[in-house]
């Protein structure tokens, strides 16, 4: 498995392809994705930190793993690529977005403009088979996405993390939160929207942090067209 990544993330990951736990996964995707079909396409995984250098994060949004329906799945939490109908969860985030900003919905599901501003879109697990969700869960992409969660936290330059959802709050553990700003709630699913993730004003919240921290804020109002 090829890592397209040219910037600053190179050497992090690099470090955590030596691990065991990494050379084992990588045994299991070549089977998989040889196997069966996985999401998503093996040069789209490392979009993420393609898109958005380790030393120009401002914001970590945290999601799950990706979604398993076809074209959806690019390599960023929560976005899918031009043409795909936005799927419920990004619809929620879209309606939070609006209270919370002004900001209306795009009528697009592709998120690069808010990682090109330093809005790190990361999955806790980077993969997924078709039409089985967290089918990849527990195969060794936590380990690695929790370094990469240490090395952001140990950063001198404070950012804040976004965590949505229960597997999601629980790598809080691995921040330092006396330089870091955390905000939670549930996650933005259809099934647990309503109980605290409206209302919870992400964006703004983060956007005021970055105000506090000397950071330019991120304009999350996304382009007409992709």
């Amino acid at each position: 498995m090829t890592l397209p990544v040219e910037n600053d993330w190179l050497p992090i990951l690099q470090e955590q392809m030596l691990t065991s736990s990494y050379q084992s996964l990588k045994q299991f995707l070549a089977h998989e994705y040889q196997e069966t079909v996985v999401y998503p396409e093996m040069h789209h995984i490392w979009q993420a930190f393609e898109w958005t250098p380790y030393h120009e994060v401002k914001v970590v949004i945290l999601g799950q793993d990706p979604y398993h329906g076809p074209h959806q799945a690019h390599g960023l939490s929560f976005s899918v690529l031009p043409n795909v109908k936005i799927p419920p969860s990004l619809v929620n985030i879209y309606k939070e977005l609006e209270s919370d900003l002004g900001i209306p919905p795009a009528n697009h599901g592709y998120l690069e403009a808010w990682a090109k501003q330093g809005v790190l879109l990361l999955n806790t697990v980077l993969t997924v088979q078709k039409g089985q969700a967290h089918s990849h869960k527990g195969k060794g992409w936590e380990v690695l996405t929790d370094a990469v969660i240490k090395k952001l936290s140990d950063r001198d330059q404070p950012m804040v993390f976004i965590l949505w959802g229960t597997p999601s709050i629980k790598k809080r553990i691995l921040i330092d939160e006396t330089k870091h700003v955390v905000l939670t709630s549930v996650h933005p699913s259809p099934l647990s929207a309503y109980r605290g993730f409206f209302g919870s004003k992400p964006f703004s919240r983060a956007n005021e942090a970055l105000t506090q921290f000397g950071e330019t804020p991120i304009d999350w109002k996304l382009p007409d067209s992709v």
